[in-house]
């Protein structure tokens, strides 16, 4: 096992917050091997970007030799995270839980080393939980307490709804840590409450509490808010490369740095040196993004797949561009003859809503056969079929009779 400057080096990167330092410390410095959580609630199928942050420093700890535990939260995601949320969550079916494992266990081993992790599903303690058990475990906590939660004491002073059921989140997150007998969470900014209460339970339980790691929220491609599917500013993991390739090129240059430092595994002192070579114009910002959306599909797809991602951008978007409408091709699955420029833009992922549809035709960034289109009322018809479109940069194709 590495010593413990080595660890800490590996360890520090890309975390903003520990809790605390000399936990930390303690638990590196004792050279045991430490028990490493990380729990994931499947309320949704698809994993992003944004989810790998965690999922790539749970990967760090298992090449440094620490034992790491993966917790599928099938009983915490019926409840659903409060955090950050102005209303309560709509309760997920344990139909829905068991469909959504499936897919996040598929997608989870891109990152993590199957032959050292160990999953466990925390319904395996939560299931068999007496009332009486459950009303002992919820007695720790005061209503005090749970208003430290920056979401319960915003919805409280606001008059917002704040169910009885979303308070026990972070108790039962926390109560997590105690069965695996976690030394260290890992767990984004949002999770800091959690994983204190996680502390608090273990100390509580006689138990030496865990250090908590805490990494910073991925943005999205819109530069502004945190990656979500929900928004559409995401990246997901089983994104096709070329699709893969073009959406990191799309991020603005000023996420550069922190995408390289999360999401990949490229030196820190060569990412400085990217860095300050930008900065001081010594080299195009487009040459640095290109290698850092090389990095971020050679790490999900492999070699292969980054170089073809690479090929398929540079062909596109490159100086001699030749767009491959053909690589895309939709067929007319409209109820109606006609439809808006706005319903065609929204059917291909080009636009979220209707004003998006009006601000991308309105600022120049639609074509139809190569032909910029400028009105947005403009109707499309089922016999201009087949005929192509460009929308933006990222999003192109042809429609075309079956």
């Amino acid at each position: 096992m590495k010593s413990f400057e080595e660890q800490l080096g590996v360890i520090q990167r890309g975390v903003v917050d520990i809790v605390t330092k000399e936990d930390l410390a303690a638990k590196l410095k004792s050279g045991r091997q430490l028990v490493i959580k990380l729990g994931i609630d499947p309320t949704a199928a698809d994993i992003h970007l944004g989810h790998t942050v965690t999922l790539n420093k749970l990967r760090q700890f298992q090449d440094l030799g620490h034992r790491v535990v993966l917790i599928i939260g099938d009983y915490t995601a019926m409840v659903g995270d409060p955090s950050g949320k102005t209303s309560g969550r709509q309760p997920l079916t344990r139909e829905d839980i068991v469909k959504n494992v499936a897919d996040y266990k598929a997608q989870v081993f891109k990152i993590l080393n199957p032959d050292t992790i160990e999953i466990v599903y925390n319904g395996t303690w939560f299931e068999k939980l007496t009332f009486a058990e459950t009303l002992k475990l919820v007695s720790k906590f005061t209503l005090a307490q749970m208003l430290e939660h920056e979401t319960f004491d915003r919805r409280f002073k606001e008059g917002r709804p704040l169910s009885l059921q979303e308070m026990m989140y972070p108790v039962m997150q926390g109560y997590d840590s105690v069965m695996i007998k976690a030394d260290i969470e890992i767990g984004g900014t949002d999770q800091r409450f959690n994983v204190i209460a996680g502390r608090f339970l273990q100390r509580e339980s006689g138990m030496e509490p865990q250090a908590g790691l805490f990494t910073p929220i991925l943005i999205g491609l819109d530069g502004k808010n945190k990656m979500s599917k929900s928004l559409g500013n995401y990246i997901a993991l089983n994104d096709k490369p070329e699709d893969m390739f073009g959406k990191v090129m799309s991020i603005p240059d000023g996420l550069m740095r922190n995408y390289y430092e999360l999401l990949t595994d490229v030196e820190m002192g060569a990412i400085d040196s990217f860095e300050r070579s930008m900065n001081e114009g010594k080299t195009n910002p487009r040459d640095i993004k290109i290698n850092l959306a090389y990095e971020i599909v050679k790490k999900y797809t492999g070699e292969a797949g980054a170089k073809y991602g690479r090929e398929y951008f540079e062909k596109s978007f490159g100086a001699n561009k030749e767009v491959p409408y053909e690589a895309h091709l939709y067929e007319w699955t409209f109820g109606n003859t006609e439809i808006s420029v706005g319903e065609l833009l929204k059917h291909v992922g080009a636009a979220a809503s209707n004003s998006d549809a009006r601000r991308m035709v309105e600022q120049g960034g639609f074509y139809i056969n190569e032909m910029k289109i400028s009105d947005f009322k403009k109707i499309m018809r089922k016999g201009d079929m087949p005929f192509t479109f460009r929308a933006g940069k990222k999003n192109f194709g042809t429609f075309r009779q079956q």
